[in-house]
Parts: C-alpha cells; sequence; structure tokens
C-alpha cells in the first residue's frame, strides 16, 4: 500500500447539467480521494459550460486513474491536475468578530495588515473579507484568534492557469 498522500489542485470543464457533481464526486469518493475544496462556476463565455475547481487529497499514484476516470465521463470536457504547476490560485474568508470599541483601532491595523476590507461594522461586532492564498487566510485567522471569532466562512480555492492557456 502507497503512502504517498498529496494535495492536488484539479481543474474540470464540465456539461452544465443537472448530476454532474455527484458523478465527478464519486469518482474522488471511489479511488479514496478527499474532497477539501470545491468551487463550481459557469464559464462565462458559454453558459452550457462549467469550471469545477477541486482540491483533493489523496494517493498520487491512484491520481492518473482517477484523472483517466473521469475524462472518460460523458459530461467532463476535460480533467486536468494543475498541481505544481504556475497558476494562479485565491482563496475568499470572511471573519466576524466580537469588537468592543476599545478594540476596533487595533482589530482595524491588523486588517489592514492583511489587507483585509471591512464589510460590516456594528456597535458590537466588525466583519473583515480577507482575500488571498490559503496561506495568508490561515495566517490571518491564526493572528484573530487573540480576539473573539464569532463566525469565520471560507470558500473554496478558485484557480486559473497563466497566460494564454485555457485552464481546463
Amino acid at each position: 500500500m502507497n503512502n504517498n498522500i498529496e494535495k492536488h489542485s484539479i481543474s474540470l470543464y464540465v456539461n452544465n447539467k443537472p448530476g454532474v457533481l455527484i458523478r465527478t464526486s464519486l469518482v474522488f469518493a471511489r479511488r479514496g480521494y478527499n474532497i477539501d475544496s470545491l468551487v463550481v462556476s459557469n464559464d462565462s463565455n458559454n453558459p452550457k459550460f462549467s469550471r469545477m475547481n477541486i482540491e483533493a487529497t489523496g494517493d498520487t499514484d491512484t491520481l492518473h486513474l482517477m484523472l483517466a476516470q473521469l475524462n472518460r465521463l460523458v459530461d467532463v470536457i476535460h480533467a486536468r491536475d494543475l498541481s505544481g504547476e504556475d497558476i494562479l490560485q485565491k482563496e475568499l474568508s470572511l471573519v466576524k468578530l466580537e469588537c468592543p470599541i476599545e478594540k476596533r483601532t487595533e482589530l482595524l491595523q491588523i486588517a489592514e495588515a492583511f489587507s483585509a476590507k471591512t464589510i460590516d461594522l456594528t456597535e458590537n461586532t466588525i466583519t473583515f473579507q480577507i482575500a488571498g492564498s490559503s496561506e495568508k487566510l490561515n495566517r490571518a485567522e491564526t493572528l484573530l484568534h487573540g480576539y473573539k471569532i464569532k463566525e469565520i466562512v471560507r470558500t473554496g480555492k478558485v484557480l486559473m492557469t497563466r497566460g494564454e492557456e485555457a485552464t481546463a
């Protein structure tokens, strides 16, 4: 048994039809992969198609078999592993904190250090929007744990290849 477990960034270009997501996710489940992040969006140039960005953890040796199986699915136009390639990859986090007046300036300075936007401010709470790499979001969350976090919501990772080449 191979224990070469890694995170993989997988991009799929699929028909925008009901059931495609479940058939795709079943391929991951059958191969012992855990989907850590999943983002699906319509292709802005052609609404008949969607792009799926999946970050999954699993056995590296199984990845090629899984990609071949994904590419054989009727509604998958193209599935590709982008791990290790030079890609653009971002994530978004909304962080709501308890914010008494005496801590407000301090929290706003932390937000500025992470280029966060204040998207909501009440008498008792402040909500930041932080965008960037997963590492940046993790660092911000670690620092903000010193304050009273009321809620955190994170998107999955969106990714795109650099330059002229289409992502999937």
